[in-house]
């Protein structure tokens, strides 16, 4: 047997629960409505009891305004006056017979004479039973100068009960049409609220080890939409570790196919002579030590995708942009100059951000001459209405790059034309200024390139100077103030 649906579950215990609490009710409502047709006979009963005492006190005949004459024209006078409700009869007993004037409607099975029955009884009020079904009685005795007498009331309880059964079976049947519609309306709202369920497992069935881009739409701003959303935000993750891992992959085979195969056939070829041999292990350490470059480059851009990959805390940028300084010295014969020092604290990371200025300070150092000049400094830029930043820059007068490759010198494996024609001098796979916009991009920055062609160029970064919940708190700030 098939296991049942969730939207069948949830139906059938939405069923289970309206059923019970149906039944509850049906219960209760039934025993307090048969409690109370005999609390109204029993409370009917005694309030004709005192209305009769009442009027015996009295003892004024209205016809005479003098006292009445005799007990039978008493109980005449007021049986005449009453309405008996349904189920309530009224007898009038003077000298031991029933008087002619009875009130109420009395069943086939018990007549008028019956109540003669209950004036031997001690007890003025009782419950009996007879073949017209259960009797409530109360009677009144009456001796005074116009005789005795006795006025005797009688609720017949079966009545009222009959007229409960009768609105139980209609409740009962209006509450099984609702029941089934209970039924409908639970199938088809369950059907709705699990639709997004059922488009997420749609979703997760059609993604592939090769393909990650479907996506759940999302509607709506309740749990399910923000599972949905949760579950989004897990494929994007699990994209971007995809598109890394591959990217790393076959980024590593592009590269490492070249240095590999250099190694490969100069390890075959090895000479005997030992000079020829000392250059070609020359070679082959060169080439090795390149393919480790190239690794730790390739790991350094997978790393660039962890969340931890930057540590961001509050750094003073003076102190910082001075050890930068001391730090480029050594990666050339150039003429360093330190232009600008911006003054304040900014929450970076101050190792990654050293990284990066050190891969510009080397990138340019590739693109000049010894003696030649390159500048470096930073400073704080007021966005006005966008967050103040940090930007730090280095400066050269190389060859400077074109408009063509400036749109795409930040990409992995992407070098200038200018670099292309001098790969001797660079031994790098053209990853230094993707580490660069990977480090940025963590800040959640920018890196960038002014150049104009045969003038020099100048890279480097925008860094905001705040962290990001500290901007989205003043943006949502200043957007309430604006509304």
């Amino acid at each position: 047997m098939p296991p049942l649906s969730a939207r069948w579950k949830i139906t059938a215990w939405i069923m289970v629960t309206t059923l019970a609490l149906l039944s509850v009710v049906l219960v209760t409502a039934g025993t307090l409505l048969l409690r109370d047709v005999e609390t109204r006979a029993n409370s009917d009963l005694a309030q004709e009891a005192d209305e009769f005492r009442t009027f015996a006190a009295e003892g004024v005949d209205p016809a005479t305004t003098r006292p009445f004459t005799s007990i039978a024209r008493l109980l005449d006078v007021y049986l005449l006056r009453q309405s008996p409700a349904d189920g309530e009869v009224m007898v009038g007993v003077a000298d031991g017979a029933v008087l002619d004037t009875v009130r109420g409607q009395f069943p086939a099975e018990v007549g008028p004479s019956f109540f003669t029955t209950l004036l031997a009884t001690p007890e003025t009020a009782g419950i009996v039973d007879t073949p017209a079904g259960e009797l409530r009685w109360g009677r009144v005795d009456v001796d005074s100068t116009a005789g005795a007498g006795s006025f005797v009331v009688g609720a017949f309880v079966d009545t009222g009960r009959a007229a409960v059964d009768r609105t139980m079976r209609t409740i009962t049947i209006v509450s099984l049409l609702g029941l089934v519609l209970t039924a409908g309306v639970a199938y088809l709202v369950a059907g709705r609220i699990l639709h997004p369920v059922r488009t997420v497992r749609a979703v997760a069935a059609d993604i592939s080890e090769s393909d990650l881009t479907a996506r759940v739409p999302v509607a709506g701003h309740d749990d399910i939409a923000e599972l949905a959303e949760t579950f989004n935000a897990m494929l994007d993750r699990l994209e971007a570790a995809y598109t890394t891992q591959r990217q790393f992959v076959d980024d590593a085979g592009h590269e490492l196919r070249t240095p590999i195969t250099v190694v490969r056939g100069h390890l075959e070829l090895l000479p005997d002579d030992p000079e020829e041999r000392g250059r070609t292990l020359a070679l082959v350490d060169s080439e090795l030590a390149r393919m480790g470059r190239i690794v730790a480059d390739l790991l350094m851009l997978a790393k660039a995708e962890q969340p931890d990959f930057v540590v961001p805390r509050p750094v003073d940028v003076a102190q910082t942009m001075l050890d930068i300084e001391s730090k480029v010295q050594p990666l050339g014969e150039r003429r360093w100059h330190l232009m600008e020092i911006a003054e304040g604290t900014a929450w970076i990371d101050a190792q990654r951000v050293t990284q990066a200025v050190l891969a510009l300070a080397a990138n340019a150092v590739e693109h000049t001459a010894d003696g030649s000049t390159i500048r470096l400094g930073s400073r704080f830029v007021d966005g006005g209405s966008s967050p103040r930043s940090l930007s730090l820059w280095v400066s050269d007068d190389g060859p400077g790059v074109s408009p063509h490759d400036a749109a795409t010198i930040f990409e992995r494996f992407q070098r200038g034309a200018t670099a292309a024609e001098t790969t001797e001098r660079r031994p790098g796979a053209g990853l230094g200024l993707a580490i660069v916009r990977a480090i940025a991009d963590a800040h959640h920055g920018a890196a960038w390139v002014r150049s104009v062609p045969g003038d020099g160029a100048t890279f480097g970064i925008d860094l905001p100077t705040e962290p990001v919940s500290v901007r989205e708190m003043r943006d949502g700030d200043d957007r309430k103030e604006r509304m």
